[in-house]
């Protein structure tokens, strides 16, 4: 067994270096992105850490190849992070890291530089302490991953047979919540989309021209209204298409998953609850597509009717959806909207992502049950669902063969992509235990990863 010889304190220090690197993928400099991938590449150097260029953002690639005839993984985690939001709402700077008694503080650090931290001081570790790895790895970190990972499919194909792996282990995708140690074995696509509606040349005086020309503000919120019944399903026709029966034996499960809908409930300073009639909040969470509003622009506290209004519109889909006919099938279903006066359009964004699945009797999961039941004595490993999208997954899965196990030791309560972003110092030397169980289980023994046979190429 490895020992994690540094203090709390030297940890949370050095991580506090990468932390304070403002890598906001989104309108971060390109001075600033390149800052935090040679941390991570500085990181690497016992895995020639190295710095590649993308047609964006660059990526951190490592590779320790020292245990012949040993399987093979990728090891995927990403250096970017979400906007920060307002910043009144922050309780500290958000890229200082602060501790906050058992929790530290900043944007990114459980999404995802905390846990990426975690699997390079177990790497470091076991080659300060063995000499070697207990098997083959291939690191991958992207800064990228925030705005959907635009440029990692190019990268990927390009790329595909110097990736080549057994597995992708994904230091990305939190646990469900704080109280057991929790696995995923899907997570849901993702499409998204604007819908446009456009009046008059410019805007108009409210006053001379009101009651005369159509209010494109109006328009949309009529064709944002039309998108659910009022019992919460989706009216879209053809947008359930291809998603199988939630099985009975799936209900059975999912219900005696210990749940506390009213905690829930009360956590979100909710009256109460809402979705499609039929299913209960953990189906919805779990097994159910959804379509959101995430924002309507248009005009603002000022006496003119708008001459546009565009609603932002995300789609999170399950397993028999296929991201381009959800995409035409809202398409349609907007268009056919007859309204006098204005113009509508739909502007799909590119890079649908399919939901994605492993199974759950699969070996990597059962190793990596194996790991969280060795750091968590006697707690039961959940099953769950990452009802958020990581685009890389599917993408691994079609270009590698191989399947991506999502293990992190960030919990999806630490306010992920909010203000306040914290992780628990905790997770930090339970995620490296379990770390380091995993790759001794993947490497040989009863859990020792199988070669995954690329369908335009050989065994790996």
């Amino acid at each position: 067994m490895l020992s994690f010889n540094p203090t709390d304190a030297e940890y949370l220090e050095e991580l506090a270096g990468y932390v304070a690197v403002p890598s906001v993928s989104r309108d971060a400099t390109e001075e600033t992105m390149r800052a935090a991938a040679e941390w991570l590449a500085a990181q690497l150097s016992f895995a020639d850490g190295r710095v590649v260029a993308t047609a964006g953002h660059p990526v951190v690639r490592g590779d320790w190849l020292g245990a012949p005839g040993a399987p093979t993984i990728l090891v995927y985690g990403h250096y970017d992070v979400q906007p920060t939001g307002d910043l009144a709402e922050w309780r500290t700077p958000p890229f200082e890291l602060t501790v906050d008694g058992d929790v530290i503080r900043g944007r990114g650090v459980t999404d995802d530089k905390g846990p990426v931290f975690i699997v390079l001081k177990v790497a470091q570790a076991f080659l300060e302490q063995e000499g070697a790895l207990p098997l083959n790895i291939k690191f991958l970190f992207e800064g990228e991953e925030e705005i959907g990972s635009p440029h990692l499919p190019a990268y990927l194909r390009e790329h595909a047979d110097e990736l080549a792996a057994d597995l992708v282990i994904s230091a990305d995708g939190a646990m469900w919540r704080p109280s057991e140690p929790s696995l995923s074995i899907a997570s849901k696509g993702l499409v998204t989309l604007d819908i446009e509606v456009t009046g008059a040349d410019g805007d108009l005086h409210s006053g001379r021209f009101g009651g005369t020309v159509a209010n494109p503000v109006h328009a949309l919120s009529e064709i944002l209204a039309g998108l659910h019944t009022p019992e919460g399903r989706v009216a879209v026709d053809g947008f359930y298409d291809g998603i199988p029966e939630l099985s009975d034996e799936r209900r059975a499960a999912i219900a005696a998953v210990p749940f506390d809908e009213d905690r829930y409930r009360e956590d979100l300073g909710l009256d109460n609850v809402f979705g499609e009639a039929g299913y209960s909040t953990l189906e919805r969470l779990w097994e159910r597509p959804t379509l959101e509003i995430n924002g309507i622009r248009a005009g603002g506290k000022y006496t003119v009717i708008p001459h546009i209004a565009t609603g932002h519109i995300s789609c999170r889909l399950v397993p028999g959806q296929r991201p381009e006919r959800v995409l035409q099938a809202i398409t349609d279903h907007v268009l056919a909207h007859k309204l006098t006066g204005v113009r509508v359009a739909v502007h799909a964004d590119e890079g649908g992502v399919p939901a994605y699945t492993i199974p759950a009797d699969h070996p990597a999961i059962r190793a990596a049950g194996a790991a969280l039941e060795h750091v968590y004595p006697g707690q039961d490993v959940l099953l769950a669902v990452i009802a958020g999208t990581l685009p890389a997954t599917a993408l691994f899965e079609e270009v590698l063969g191989a399947k991506t196990l999502f293990f992190s030791f960030s919990t999806a309560d630490e306010n992920l992509h909010a203000p306040n972003e914290f992780m628990r110092v905790s997770r930090l030397r339970e995620g490296m235990r379990a770390w380091e169980h995993l790759w001794r289980l993947l490497a040989d023994g009863p859990h020792r990863l199988a070669p995954v046979v690329r369908h335009d190429g050989p065994a790996r």
